[in-house]
Order: C-alpha cells, then sequence, then structure tokens
C-alpha cells in the first residue's frame, strides 16, 4: 500500500480556475466518502483551503487510482475535464510524504511560512477521522506531518520573514488609504480567514473593526473576541460606504459587494474568499483598490523568506529521510518476526523430539539444552535480520524482504498477521 496525492493549488493553477473549485463543507464531506469508495482505495482525507484542494488516500494501485481520484477532484465543480487535467499534480509514495511535509511545514503556501495551514492540516485529519475514512497510514503521516510544521516554526523564524496574506494585502493597502492604525475597518465573514483578519488589524490598532456574516452568532462571538462590533448583514451597504478598508473572507455564491456601495472616499477592498465575495469590477471605482488573491500571489511569489527558507527546506529534509527509513523498517518488521517465528517453531519441535526418545532426561539438563538450542538459533538468525534492515533502508528496487520470505519458505499468513505496525514501532 501507498499514499497518493492529486491536487492543485496556487502553484499549479490561476486564481480564477481555484475559484470555481472552491468546495463547501457539504461538499468537502461528500469528496472524501466519494474518494473512500474508491476501488483500490483504503484511507482517504482531502485538504481544503482558499488556495489548495489536495486529496490524499492510501491505494494498493496506482494507475487507475491517479485517473479516478482526478475525476472526483474535478466532479463536483461544472468545469470540463480537459480544462482542468493540466493544473493537477501527483505525487506518490515517498513523493506524497515530501509533499504534505512541505505544506505543513509552510513551505507550499502563497504566503511562505504562514502558519494557518497546520490548523487546515489538521482539520483534514480529523475530518477522516469523524467520517471513519482515515486508518493507521494516513493518521501516522498527518500525524507526523504535523509534527514537522510545528517543528519548522519552532526552531526558525520562518512565520515571521514571510508575511500572511492579510499582512501582506494590508501591506499593499497602504498606497491608498495609509497604516491601519486609526482606520474603520469591516470585516466579511466569521471563519477562519475573517478571524485572522480581524486579530491582525485589532493588533495593528485600527480605529474600529466591524464583523459582518450570515451567521450572527458567530460574527457576535468574533467581534467580542477581539474587542469589535458585529453588525447585521442587513446594514452591509451602509457600513461598506463608510468604511476605509473591507477584508472579505466569506466565500459567498454571489458578491456580497458590488460598485454601488462604494462611498466617495479611497477605500482598500481585499478579497481573500474563494469564491470571490467582492466584485471585480469595483477596481473601476475612483478611489478603490482591489487586492484578490490573485493579485498577492504575484506579490508574495517576488517576495523570499531568505535564510529561514533554507533552514526549515533543511529540516523538512531530515524529517522526510527519517519518517521514510521507519517506514521501510516497519515494512520489514512482519518478515523478521515470521523467520523468529519460524525459528521458534523448529525448537519447539526438536526438543518435543528429545522429550520422546530421551523421556528420563532430568529438568536441568533439559533447561540448558533449551537454552544452547535457542542461543544457537538466535546467532545464526541475527546477522541476517540486522542485515535486512540495513539494505531495506537503502531502497532500491530489490525487496530484501520479499527475498528472505523467499528464502526461509516463511508462511505468508504469519507475515500478514503482523503488518501494519505504527511508524518507528517494532515489533519483537
Amino acid at each position: 500500500m501507498s499514499v497518493l496525492v492529486v491536487g492543485i493549488s496556487h502553484n499549479s493553477a490561476p486564481v480564477q480556475l481555484l475559484e470555481q473549485l472552491a468546495i463547501d463543507n457539504d461538499g468537502l464531506h461528500k469528496l472524501v466518502q466519494e474518494v473512500s469508495h474508491t476501488e483500490h482505495v483504503t484511507e482517504a482525507t482531502v485538504i481544503a483551503t482558499c488556495n489548495r484542494l489536495e486529496v490524499y488516500s492510501e491505494v494498493d494501485r496506482f494507475h487507475g487510482s491517479v485517473e479516478e481520484l482526478s475525476r472526483l477532484l474535478i466532479g463536483h465543480a461544472d468545469l470540463r475535464v480537459e480544462d482542468v487535467l493540466p493544473h493537477l499534480y501527483v505525487h506518490y509514495d515517498d513523493g506524497a510524504v515530501s509533499h504534505l511535509f512541505k505544506v505543513t511545514a509552510g513551505l507550499d503556501s502563497m504566503a511562505v511560512g504562514e502558519s494557518q495551514i497546520l490548523g487546515q492540516a489538521r482539520a483534514a485529519l480529523q475530518l477522516g477521522q469523524e467520517l471513519g475514512t482515515v486508518g493507521p497510514a494516513l493518521n501516522t503521516l498527518f500525524q507526523q506531518a504535523l509534527r514537522v510544521g510545528k517543528r519548522s516554526h519552532a526552531e526558525t523564524d520562518i512565520d515571521k520573514a514571510a508575511p500572511s496574506l492579510v499582512t501582506a494585502a494590508l501591506e499593499r493597502a497602504r498606497a491608498t488609504v495609509g497604516p491601519v492604525a486609526g482606520l474603520r475597518v469591516v470585516v466579511l465573514g466569521a471563519g477562519a480567514m475573517a478571524g485572522l483578519a480581524t486579530a491582525t488589524v485589532s493588533r495593528m490598532n485600527a480605529g474600529e473593526v466591524v464583523v459582518l456574516s450570515r451567521t450572527a452568532d458567530r460574527a457576535e462571538r468574533l467581534a467580542t473576541e477581539y474587542g469589535a462590533r458585529s453588525a447585521s448583514m442587513d446594514t452591509l451597504a451602509a457600513e461598506i460606504a463608510q468604511a476605509d478598508i473591507v477584508i472579505a473572507g466569506a466565500g459567498a455564491r454571489g458578491h456580497l459587494v458590488t460598485p454601488d456601495m462604494i462611498g466617495a472616499k479611497p477605500v482598500a477592498l481585499i478579497d481573500l474568499a474563494l469564491t470571490r465575495d467582492i466584485d471585480p469590477a469595483c477596481d473601476d471605482v475612483p478611489g478603490a483598490e482591489l487586492i484578490d488573491l490573485a493579485t498577492l500571489a504575484t506579490d508574495l511569489h517576488a517576495s523570499e523568506a531568505g535564510q529561514e527558507v533554507l533552514a526549515v527546506r533543511g529540516i523538512v529534509s531530515q524529517e522526510v529521510t527519517a519518517f521514510l527509513a521507519a517506514r521501510r523498517q516497519a515494512q520489514v518488521t512482519p518478515t523478521v518476526v515470521a523467520l523468529r517465528s519460524m525459528a521458534t517453531t523448529v525448537v519447539d519441535a526438536e526438543m518435543a523430539r528429545l522429550d520422546g526418545r530421551l523421556p528420563g532426561l532430568d529438568r536441568a539438563t533439559r533447561d540448558e539444552v533449551l537454552r544452547t538450542v535457542r542461543r544457537v538459533a538466535d546467532k545464526l538468525l541475527h546477522e541476517p535480520t540486522v542485515r535486512v534492515k540495513e539494505l531495506a533502508n537503502d531502497g532500491g528496487a530489490i525487496s530484501y524482504e520479499r527475498a528472505l520470505a523467499e528464502l526461509f519458505a516463511l508462511d505468508p499468513q504469519a507475515v500478514s498477521a503482523v503488518t501494519r505496525p505504527g511508524i518507528g514501532e517494532v515489533q519483537k
């Protein structure tokens, strides 16, 4: 079994296409369940963010699985396969491990080093656990990936070296409305992106922050947490007309902000949602500047986090190497256990034969003979078992554990009975 990733992100597709592939909560649940019911798939979950949609699965076959997962990923949107397929990417087995570790470390984010992806990866794991579609393989992989992300942020300043999407957008907005301090900011939505926006502008001493959401109680909770004010969506036009900055992260179906809502004074319109909350035509209104994900992607692509990025890449490389080595060790372990089990069976059979031939053998002598035979068996097996673990770490095309099983005629059932230990666990 191997891990397969089929995905699309800001690195492979334009924002306009990602917008059309945006998925709501019900659609996300449906996609995960459809993937899990696919032939050759034993485990599945999905990471869905404003700039990526990735299907993670454990499969027993590469060909066929790629085609089916690609079809399901594209299928939930009203798009032609030929329009999306060139923008999909595939990572398999070792490559899938490396990709997820880079994602959780923030190296694959639009804003390199941002930590929000950790919560999004954790949400994907929890979703799979709740739906019963995540098993030992993906659970182990995602848990380790989350640890890699935490280590990257704990040991480097990668999250400080590169801005979040909100921070980058506000920095760009300075040219139109100046620094945030003292300004009137309207936040649309009450989810993760809106929460990040509210926290950021509050920290920057915005003059007034107003939170609007179609879910009034969530807007109230978010506003209360940061000393802001919540308002009804019925007052949206009036709030927009008086705003200096509008940050939209609701992901509504249809535009929430339209040109006729914009007042006469300069205003920065920041749209961080997929699908778009702000009508692109707002950018044509005098005094208004529209900053969306496409704009930010260009800005952030040109920025560099320098030495911090190099440090995180080093951490990811170390963690990938260690994880793959542990996984190979785990794959070898069942064969080693089966070999030792066979040796124990042979020793027991020979001792039973000895008991039949020498029924009067005293207990002390029999125990000494048993210890001697076991020592001989252990010494004969020690070198092959050590070497097969060492050779497994070399990778390559040769399956040394399979060769060992063939040479010693090991019972396949004995091997499969102890398969799938957790990464890093050694059965004795």
